[in-house]
């Protein structure tokens, strides 16, 4: 039996979330400029009334976005992404990859940066796919949460493994199997996102800070400690230093995060929740420390010897970009040639070279150190396996618990 949810008007909460995101979430300042964030604000504020809710039944409708594939016929596809999630040439008037992608397929690419938030997205194309139409795009990436939301809708393909050779062979291990697209049937993941502990050795008097007991109980540290405006990864943190699980986690489970939470804010240990603006504050030792993303600490310890940052023994948070080909595309094998490509060792190295984050191809150390050894010894950008093993997702929240959670965690945050 097919189950087919119907998208929900945000509420209050959700909306000041995606509000905080647009201007400064994880995706809205790093990857090597600050200066398109108002920008993404100002687009993100036009699709705000048609968005919808979070919700994650079993997923269904699997065939009803299937269409004629015009691959053979038209060399081309669309394809959309984040801002700066690309390697870009030095005049940065090219994308080296995908012109070397072309050259060697025949396939042009449209590519185009109009993501900037997972849910102004949705609402952007939430009509077109509703209506079972074409978007005018063949492949998307999004954010693993939304992307198991337009799966369960009936909204993303399945993907051939006959045209992904290499993805299908090359996946690193800890993303082989998310709970919300089982055996990657529907997607692979463009870049892990890592959320971690960081500190400025500076600010704390040379001690290390490594775990959150650490960042809302030491008194050294008080005042001068930041946690993410982002709720998975701030309460995901906070929920495996007290051993529960994000993966399964209940309302009771998140509860007692937020009330561990509102300790640190009542007794003004925690300064403030940030988006990544956090950089700033770290850099300068006016946050301590911190909970952070991964892509930003590389960035910040190329510039300032004092930041560190830390694997918590309790694990770590990880979330993922993904992938995606939407229904009706009219070039899904291009498109699937397309994510292929980018699972060549070689490739997939050019672009974690530029980018920064966690590159999900195995495989690629050699390439990676040809071009930048620095980066290929870095386990924020390749995770050795002991790395991989301790990292954790917060689980699919079905449209009820996103409304009630969200809610909580803004009454926490005075979003």
């Amino acid at each position: 039996m097919e189950h087919h949810e119907q998208p929900e008007p945000l509420s209050p909460a959700e909306l000041a979330a995606v509000r905080r995101s647009a201007a400064n979430g994880r995706l809205a300042m790093t990857r090597r400029t600050l200066l398109r964030a108002g920008s993404a604000m100002a687009v993100a504020a036009g699709g705000l009334g048609a968005l919808g809710a979070c919700g994650i039944p079993p997923a269904g409708r699997t065939d009803a976005g299937r269409s004629t594939d015009h691959s053979r016929a038209e060399k081309r596809l669309n394809f959309s992404n984040w801002t700066e999630y690309m390697d870009v040439s030095d005049n940065g008037k090219r994308h080296p990859t995908l012109d070397a992608f072309t050259r060697r397929s025949g396939i042009a690419v449209k590519y185009t940066e109009d993501i900037n938030d997972n849910d102004e997205f949705f609402g952007k194309v939430q009509a077109q796919l509703a209506a079972g139409q074409d978007t005018g795009r063949d492949l998307i990436v999004l954010t693993d949460w939304m992307c198991a939301r337009m799966i369960s809708l009936g909204w993303i393909q399945k993907l051939d493994t006959a045209n992904l050779p290499h993805a299908y062979a090359n996946l690193a291990p800890q993303f082989r199997d998310p709970a919300w697209d089982p055996g990657r049937a529907h997607s692979y993941v463009w870049q892990g996102i890592p959320a971690l502990i960081a500190y400025n050795k500076k600010a704390t008097g040379g001690r290390k800070v490594d775990s959150v007991s650490q960042l809302l109980e030491d008194p050294r540290l008080k005042g001068r400690v930041g946690f993410l405006s982002e709720m998975r990864d701030s309460v995901g943190l906070t929920l495996l230093d007290m051993g529960k699980s994000p993966e399964d986690v209940t309302a009771d489970d998140f509860d007692a995060a937020i009330a561990r939470l509102q300790k640190g804010v009542d007794a003004k240990q925690i300064r403030r929740f940030t988006g990544n603006d956090y950089t700033t504050d770290l850099d300068k030792g006016d946050l301590a420390a911190c909970v952070a993303w991964a892509g930003d600490i590389v960035q910040l310890q190329s510039d300032n010897p004092d930041i560190e940052y830390v694997i918590p023994k309790s694990g770590y948070m990880t979330s993922t970009d993904n992938l995606m080909v939407p229904n009706k595309a009219r070039h899904k094998q291009n498109a699937e040639r397309l994510i292929d490509y980018f699972y060549e060792p070689k490739v997939a190295a050019r672009l974690a070279a530029y980018i920064n984050y966690v590159c999900p191809v195995d495989g690629v150390r050699d390439e990676l150190a040809k071009i930048d050894k620095k980066a290929a010894d870095n386990p924020l950008i390749l995770p050795d396996k002991e790395m991989a093993a301790r990292s954790h997702s917060f689980r699919a929240l079905n449209a009820k618990e996103s409304k009630e959670f969200a809610q909580k965690f803004s009454d926490l945050t005075g979003a």
